[in-house]
């Protein structure tokens, strides 16, 4: 599969969609024109790749939705050389676009099959993060803590007690919290102990999953 003229103009198509769908931050739509989505899902549903809707990549899990990538992209606030966590590695898509926001992305999936197939992707495609992890998201990285921010690219039911303790002062966390349908949910850590917390609507996503490796 190959990235042509035609895909790039379905791109910027696309984050012309994720900006009327409120989403202004121009490095986020910049990303979202540059990543190939495409190549991301197998090449039989390349007609889908630039739809804004989540699609199946197996393991029962989903690539999200370009819009909620985007979403949760520009609540992170991401400055440059900034030291983020993602749980939930899933396609790659959303880490990619951490690193076209050039964030030093450490990241975690806990689907082995995921893990081996998006890994191969990676080197093929040389996109960098600094640790790709196979494990349990839930417990955060404590040997490469604090982090500017934390995303969080699945439903958890409650917040994970360790992603808030790994957060720098000044920090933000990313998470959709919810069971059946999940609320996105920004903490930002405003000193050791406060955390301020703010909710944006709600969101589905494929179930965050404890000590399931």
């Amino acid at each position: 599969m190959k990235d042509t003229h035609k895909h790039k103009g379905m791109r910027n198509n696309l984050a012309e969609i994720v900006a009327t769908k409120g989403v202004t931050d121009k490095k986020v739509l910049e990303a979202i024109k540059t990543i190939p989505r495409h190549l991301f899902l197998d090449s039989g549903f390349e007609d889908h790749a630039y739809q804004d809707k989540a699609f199946p990549i197996g393991a029962d899990q989903t690539i999200s939705q370009p819009y909620t990538v985007a979403f949760q992209s520009e609540l992170l606030e991401v400055k440059p050389n900034a030291k983020i966590l993602e749980i939930g590695t899933g396609s790659g898509y959303q880490t990619a676009i951490l690193l076209h926001l050039r964030a030093k992305v450490y990241t975690i999936e806990r689907q082995l099959e995921l893990f081996k197939t998006t890994r191969l992707f990676f080197n093929k495609m040389h996109y960098r993060p600094k640790k790709m992890i196979f494990g349990d998201g839930y417990k955060g990285l404590p040997e490469e803590a604090p982090f500017d921010g934390i995303i969080v690219t699945a439903g958890a039911p409650e917040v994970p007690r360790p992603l808030l303790s790994q957060l720098k002062v000044g920090g933000r966390l990313v998470i959709p919290v919810g069971v059946d349908e999940q609320i996105m949910t920004l903490f930002e850590r405003k000193s050791e102990k406060e955390f301020e917390k703010k909710e944006f609507g709600s969101f589905r996503f494929v179930p965050l999953l404890e000590d399931k490796n």
